[in-house]
Parts: C-alpha cells; sequence; structure tokens
C-alpha cells in the first residue's frame, strides 16, 4: 500500500527545478557547438534563480553535450529560456545541432 502525501503537488510547486539538457552537435560542427555553449555559462550562472548551470561532454561521443541546471522556480527558469544570450545561441548553432532533448524534473527524494 503506498502513503499518499496531500502535500506532494504544494511542494512540487514550490521547490526547485532541475533541468537535464542534451544537445546532440553535428560531427562537423563539434567545436562550434561547445564554444557556443561555453558562453551561456557565466551569463546563466549570473541569472537571477539559477542555482547550478554545469556544462558536461560525453567521454565517448564528444558530440553529446549536456547541461544540469538547477532553477529555484519554473518561472525563472522560463524567464531563462527567453533570455537575449538564448536567442544568440540559437542563432549561432542553426543548423549545427543534430538532436536537443529537455528534461524538466523534480526531486522527489
Amino acid at each position: 500500500m503506498f502513503l499518499i502525501r496531500t502535500d506532494i503537488q504544494r511542494n512540487s510547486q514550490m521547490s526547485k527545478l532541475t533541468i537535464v539538457a542534451n544537445i546532440i552537435a553535428n560531427a562537423d560542427k563539434i567545436e562550434l557547438v561547445k564554444a557556443e555553449l561555453l558562453k551561456l555559462v557565466p551569463i546563466t550562472r549570473a541569472e537571477e534563480g539559477c542555482i547550478n548551470y554545469d556544462l558536461h561532454q560525453d567521454n565517448e561521443n564528444p558530440a553529446h553535450f549536456m547541461f544540469f541546471e538547477n532553477w529555484e522556480s519554473r518561472e525563472l527558469w522560463q524567464t531563462h529560456m527567453n533570455a537575449p544570450h538564448l536567442a544568440a545561441y540559437m542563432a549561432a548553432t542553426d543548423g549545427a545541432v543534430a538532436k536537443f532533448t529537455l528534461n524538466e524534473m523534480s526531486h522527489i527524494d
């Protein structure tokens, strides 16, 4: 039998948001995508609500990048998603990214 907590919904609305974003660069554009992703790091870390914004590159597949992010709220993350530096990244990497997936996650333990 599972215990259902009535405060889960309320707490999830108030808790931080974790983002896992996976970016797969085209094989001939790895360095371009990497350079543009690195530009995002200091700007984003200075944004309101950013707890951490960590960029990773796969050891076996250098075309695979992953951001692990934590935000104080979904609203502040959405502000980030509409920021000019993110639009500049999108323009600079247009046609250079083969695949992009983003997962909004909530801490459950």
